[in-house]
């Protein structure tokens, strides 16, 4: 996964990037529904790491 990359969405990081998926199917099942219901925010692997660090703080 190159560092820094952006993508259009996490579905397209999802498609894209295998260590991405991974990470993102081994959240909690909540994560990763409220993450996928704004995927428009998610558009990069480090935001995608910060986003599911404040959903699971409850800062979501």
């Amino acid at each position: 996964m190159q560092e820094g990359k952006t993508y259009r969405d996490l579905f397209t990081m999802l498609r894209e990037e295998p260590a991405a998926k991974a990470y993102f199917e081994n959240l909690p099942a909540p994560v990763r529904q409220q993450m996928s219901t704004r995927a428009f925010r998610v558009n990069s692997f480090e935001s995608m790491r910060d986003y599911a660090d404040n959903l699971t703080r409850g800062d979501g």
